[in-house]
């Protein structure tokens, strides 16, 4: 019986440290995915990148889904209404932060993104019904403390990149809600090449102006975003498939100290007060939050 108790704890072990790995992989994808739409943003325009982004990821997911020798049924959908709706809702949130990019600093953008998991605690008891416990309302309240620290609403007038990035932030809680969802009937494939493919048939719609050919080096770009924006996505379904929310979520938060430095490094912006003391009370509230969701479940 000793020796039982003494080896139990190591697949766990393994797949925390496992957790800790892919979550690293994501923290990394989608920083590098900032630096990667800005540059590509100095030749295309937001609505080229995201039709460039949206067209490569189908094509990637159909090859993986050709070489696998998936099912016919992955290409299918049991929700078609929601499909289309969460990837309007998706286009314009994706738009909004892909804009932001050359508009404000990158911590600044970073920062006010972690309020989307804020804005899900406040939703979800709207949208699907779930409980709106004491946790989550002292959460949203702290978070939109730290939102306001961060864009000084009284100091300095409102600019069009912080507006843009709290309407991604929102745009993003909706997506997270659309697609929990959409897991009783889909499969992690299927919701990601249809969000692909619909953002793709939008992003056609909106290119009034023709498709300019990007030069080599926009290419490059333009592929890392395309690529990198799967790969995040797929290190963060690792980890939670590892190990508990409690673990993962957490290190979502490394982000933003990541972005600061290369934000620093890269682009010389200075990493203001204001954005580091709200991107704290950001990051509080949402460590709060994924806390307190835990002692629920356990009860």
């Amino acid at each position: 019986m000793t020796t039982a108790s003494t080896e139990q704890p190591a697949p766990r072990v393994r797949g925390s440290l496992g957790a800790v790995a892919w979550m690293l992989g994501a923290v990394v994808s989608f920083s590098i995915i900032a630096v990667a739409g800005r540059e590509a943003s100095r030749v295309v325009s937001t609505t080229e990148l995201m039709f460039w982004r949206g067209l490569f990821g189908v094509v990637v997911l159909l090859a993986i889904w050709a070489l696998t020798g998936a099912r016919r049924a992955e290409l299918t959908t049991g929700q078609p209404a929601l499909q289309f709706g969460r990837s309007v809702v998706h286009f314009g949130a994706q738009f909004s932060w892909l804009y932001c990019l050359t508009l404000i600093p990158l911590a600044q953008l970073f920062a006010l993104e972690f309020t989307a998991p804020l804005w899900v605690a406040v939703l979800a008891p709207l949208l699907l019904g779930e409980r709106l416990t004491a946790t989550r309302l002292m959460a949203a309240a702290l978070g939109f403390v730290g939102a306001l620290v961060v864009v000084q609403p009284g100091s300095t007038p409102l600019s069009l990149g912080a507006s843009l990035a709290l309407l991604a932030a929102v745009g993003f809680a909706c997506n997270m809600l659309a697609t929990k969802q959409l897991t009783k009937t889909d499969s992690a494939f299927t919701m990601l090449l249809w969000l692909n493919g619909l953002q793709t048939i939008i992003g056609t719609a909106f290119m009034f102006r023709g498709v300019v050919w990007p030069d080599p080096l926009t290419w490059f770009w333009i592929l890392l975003v395309s690529i990198l924006g799967l790969t995040a996505h797929y290190c963060l379904t690792r980890a939670f498939a590892l190990a508990d929310a409690i673990i993962v979520a957490p290190m979502d938060f490394l982000r933003l100290p990541l972005i600061a430095l290369v934000g620093a490094y890269a682009y010389g912006e200075p990493l203001a007060l204001g954005v580091a003391v709200g991107g704290g009370l950001i990051v509080a509230a949402n460590l709060l939050n994924v806390f307190g969701e835990r002692k629920t479940s356990k009860r």
